[in-house]
Parts: C-alpha cells; structure tokens; sequence
C-alpha cells in the first residue's frame, strides 16, 4: 500500500508545485532579474518547482534590512520573545497534517519516520529555545577600585549569517536560526538548493507567530551563485556572526573569508562516528543502536555511525546478529509503506558512496551484506552495505560517506580501541558499549569527540545540549542550550563611577 503525498492531505490543497520566493524584510519578492533554479525530486528526477535565485543585490537588501530590524527586535521584551517562538512551535506541528509530509518526501526522499522527526523535533527546539530567554545573564564583578560598580551583560550581535543543510532540513534550520533569534539578533538564512520548500517551513511557522519583519529573511541561491553569494554575506561588514552546517570542505572555505575580517563562526561539519563495543556489552541493544545510528535517513547524517570497532571475543556473535538485524529492514521508495531506508539525496552520492566500498574491497574487506548496485527510477536507493575487516589504511576508515555504511574493525584491548577511535581528523561524536558503565565512562572520557554515548547509538541530541565537535574536520564552536546563547551574544562590561573621583597619573 502506498502512503499517500499526493496532491491533497486531510482537506489540504497542494502547492508544492508553485514557484518559491525569496522572502526579505516581510514581504515575498522574485530575484533580482526573474532568475530561478529547478528544484528536483531526487528519487524521480523531475523538476518539483523553480525556486528564486537569490544574487548579491538581494542579499545586500536582505542584510540591510537585518540590520534595521535589529534595532527594534533585541528591545523586544522577553516574554513576547518567547510566545512567538511557542506560537511558531504549535503552528509547525499542524503543519504535519498539512503540506509537509508531501514537501519532505519529494524534496529529500524522506520516510514517514523522517517527517515525524524533522517537525516535531523541531516543534521541540522552538519550544525549549523559548525557555532560554530569560537566561541571557549577566553578572556584578567586585571592583577594587573605590567608588565603582561593574556590571556585565550579555547582548545579541546583531545580524547572523545562517547556512543551513538538506538532510535534516526542518530541525536543522531552526537550529541555526532560533537561539540568534532569541537573543534578539536578526538573520539571514540561506537554505540548501536541494530542500528550499522543507526548510521555508520554519520561516512560515516564525511569521505566522508574528515575527517582526526584517528579523528573519530567506534566501535560497543557485549552486552557480552559492559561492559568490556566500563570500558577500560572510565578509559583509554588517554580519557578525556566521554559522555553518554542512561538510567539512565547505566549512574550511567559509572558515577562511571569515578569518580574513577576523569574524566569529559556529561550524558543525561532518562526522565519522565510532562505536565501540567491548568484550562485555549488552550484544542485542549494541546492535540495534548501531543498526539506528549507522543506517536511520540513510546513513545522511553528521552523527551516524560509520566505524563499528568490536572486541575479538564478541566480533563473530555481533557480525551474525547485526547482518540478522539489517537484513530485516525494507530498502525502496519511501512512498511504499514501512520503507525504513529510502534513497539518497542526488543519484551523484550512490556512485561516490559505492566507490568507497569498492575500493575497500580492493584492499582486503569482506562485503558482509549489500549488493554494489543503485536501484529506484533515479538510481539513488542503495541497500545498507556491511565491510569488515576495514583498515586504517583504507579510505572508507577516514571519509565520511554520508551514505548506508557500516564498516567493522576489531581490537583486542580497551587502549587500541580508543586509538582506532581516535584516529580521524572528525571529532563530533562517538559511543561506547558495556555492561560496567564505569569502565565505558572511562572508555568515553578518552574518546576525542563533543559527544560520546554510553550503551546508546551516536545519533543523539536535544536542543538543550552544546551540539559540535572539538575540532578538526566536525569543526568548532556549539550549537545549544545555553553554550548557543554564548556563540550569539556578546559580553559588555559597563562600569559605573561615583561623581568625584580623582584619579593618578
């Protein structure tokens, strides 16, 4: 039985059809001079809709419009702050029995379970950013000079370049634009050219709720213009802020025009999760996180586990049990019901994804499951791909995939697993798996990432939490909690002296 996204859900009438805008200070306009870009449904590979191309001059006018918006909304109360935000949250969730289960699943070949995921963790992440505006805090420093009083305040930045990605597009964009926003910055977001539409569903949800306009502007780019558009926003002198989600190549470049005007950047890049598994772990939840982690949105994930690093003792119960537990998962079409993998994002990333494997293979890795073959009418479906015996010498130990593999590697002693961990320039997350907790703590404390999970899969994160890595390829800075109120404001000591003084010199 086939799920339907057709034209209509629950009395809705489709749009997905229809042109999209760039939406800047409030209002919906073309781009400059008309131009646009097709928007194509990776699994068919037919033109969804032509989207607006935003140029230079938009993105001029888009910051400029920031900038003036800026100077009212960081005034706006607390309170107002935050019942836009929980407005937004419940205005986003009824777009579930709207248009967004047809938009995510022809712009990113999203499951049902993927859709769920996307609104209502997103529906969360508004929700407890608004929780956060009333712990903008500053503090009073003792000052030894006689007469004085020093206070200390944090205040948002102003305007906030955001770029955020296709693979988890609704939750990752409002987590690059809520915590600025509830700071009281302004932001102008580029989305990704493959999900405009999914990712648009944050800045209807945020207006509908009575963002003021000129807060929040969106402004999707042709891949030709991406670069030029991208370096203008970053250098431009009225931006203060840059955030970045995406791969670590990208991040480097932005990292860089950044370092030319000496600007603070938050980069969340790519990942090559490690997922340890010593001689006494639980085996069956060890295998269903890895089999979640590595194989949930096919493999499309920062935090997905790519490097399986099992003790000799349990490697052989393990492989039988993880083969067992992939096999039962359904490849196809994420239209047809209980599809739990669906394709890949453009038919571009099969052949990459594949080529990996190949050449691992070459090098001495068993293929354990998967068939080295595309399938669906675009050719981006590819069944979950098992390697073991992977080396540190192969390159699908070191590259992200982004795409349904799992590659295995043993060791004999708790040390050459942290080493095997250790040994990646991605630092993002990682797990660990054990009976003794204490063991695996201290296992966990040794692994170089932002995040490391015991006995649970490393695709895990709640808005509360300083998502990021510790350098390297994953990137720096933190998105979250409270650690995201500190990348988006700025510490002001103000000091105030009693009339009088007298001062030496």
């Amino acid at each position: 039985m086939a799920i339907d996204t057709g034209a209509a859900q629950n009395g809705h009438t489709s749009t997905l059809s229809d042109p999209q805008e760039l939406f800047i200070g409030g209002s919906y306009r073309p781009a400059a001079e008309n131009a646009t870009f097709a928007v194509v449904n990776p699994m068919t590979g037919k033109t969804i809709y032509d989207c607006a191309s935003a140029s230079v001059g938009d993105y001029e006018a888009a910051i400029e419009n920031a900038h003036e918006a800026f100077s009212s909304w960081k005034k706006t109360p607390p309170s107002k702050r935050r019942l836009i935000f929980l407005k937004a949250a419940d205005i986003l969730e009824t777009y579930l029995t709207q248009d967004a289960p047809e938009i995510l699943s022809s712009e990113v070949s999203a499951t049902q379970a993927w859709i769920k995921v996307n609104i209502l963790a997103t529906a969360g992440i508004l929700r407890e950013t608004a929780g956060l505006v009333t712990h903008i805090k500053g503090e009073i420093v003792p000052a030894d000079r006689p007469g004085t009083t020093i206070l200390i305040e944090r205040e948002a930045v102003g305007v906030v370049f955001a770029i955020s990605p296709w693979n988890a597009p609704v939750n990752l964009t409002a987590r690059a634009i809520a915590t600025p926003l509830i700071c009281g910055n302004s932001v102008v977001l580029k989305p990704s050219e493959f999900s405009p539409k999914c990712q648009h569903l944050v800045v209807r949800a945020l207006t509908a709720a009575g963002l003021p306009a000129g807060s929040l502007n969106f402004l999707p780019t042709a891949p030709a213009n991406a670069a030029t558009v991208t370096e203008f926003a970053v250098k431009h002198p009225k931006v203060r802020r840059v955030n970045f989600t995406g791969s670590d190549r990208v991040g480097k470049i932005i990292a860089g025009w950044a370092a030319e005007c000496l600007k603070q950047c938050v980069l969340e890049l790519g990942g090559k999760a490690p997922a340890i598994v010593l001689e006494d772990a639980n085996i069956e939840d060890a295998v269903e996180a890895v089999v979640f982690g590595g194989l949930s949105n096919a493999g499309q994930i920062c935090m997905s586990t790519e490097r399986v690093l099992l003790h000799n003792s349990i490697a052989e119960e393990f492989k039988a049990k993880l083969i067992d537990r992939v096999k039962g998962l359904k490849v196809g079409n994420h239209e047809e019901e209980d599809v739990s993998i669906s394709g890949l994002y453009t038919p571009a990333s099969a052949p990459r994804v594949l080529g990996l494997v190949k050449d691992a293979i070459a090098q001495g890795a068993t293929m354990l499951c998967g068939d080295l073959r595309t399938a669906g009418p675009n050719n981006t479906i590819l069944a979950p791909h098992i390697l073991e015996g992977v080396t540190t010498q192969m390159d699908v130990f070191h590259k992200e995939s982004f795409g349904p593999i799992l590659c295995l590697t043993q060791f004999s002693m708790d040390q050459q697993a942290i080493a095997l961990a250790n040994n990646s320039e991605f630092s993002l997350c990682a797990s660990v798996f054990s009976r003794d907790v204490m063991r695996a703590l201290d296992v966990a404390r040794e692994v170089r990432a932002g995040s490391c999970h015991i006995n649970g899969p490393t695709v895990y994160i709640e808005a509360t939490l300083p998502n990021g890595g510790t350098g390297g390829a994953s990137g720096y800075g933190r998105f979250g909690g409270m650690a995201g109120v500190e990348e988006f404001t700025e510490r002001k000591i103000l000091s105030l002296a009693k009339p009088g003084q007298k001062y030496m010199f």
